[in-house]
């Protein structure tokens, strides 16, 4: 007898899926994000009908939605800004002690001013 083939494309993992993309989120990153595997965040994007119910809330808030959104209770709102890896480390950076903060606050200037430069001499 023929074994019952999982469905690969459920509504959830293509909402999940999206909103990870959205929030410009890698697999590997959202995996980091949440304390879990990259692994058990592709199960989520392509064989699980949901995720378990414990690591709703912690995927929801990560992806900047519901959990109503999250499981297509309500649809997701288009007017959420979609939170950027930048727009993430720049959150890290501000929580760590003034001298590191200080440290890389100065190199992202030397980075910019030679960015500077580099646009007026090829002017």
């Amino acid at each position: 007898m023929p074994s019952k083939k999982h469905n690969q494309g459920s509504d959830f993992a293509q909402r999940m899926a999206e909103l990870r993309k959205a929030a410009g989120y890698t697999q590997v990153d959202l995996a980091k994000e949440l304390g879990i595997s990259q692994r058990m965040i592709s199960h989520y994007e392509g064989r699980a009908e949901h995720p378990p119910a414990a690591q709703l809330p912690a995927l929801a808030k990560a992806l900047g939605v519901s959990t109503d959104e999250l499981l297509g209770i309500k649809p997701v709102k288009k007017t959420r800004k979609p939170d950027t890896r930048l727009e993430r480390r720049l959150q890290q950076i501000q929580k760590l002690d003034p001298r590191p903060r200080k440290q890389i606050m100065q190199l992202i200037d030397t980075f910019l001013e030679a960015e500077q430069l580099k646009q007026k001499m090829n002017s």
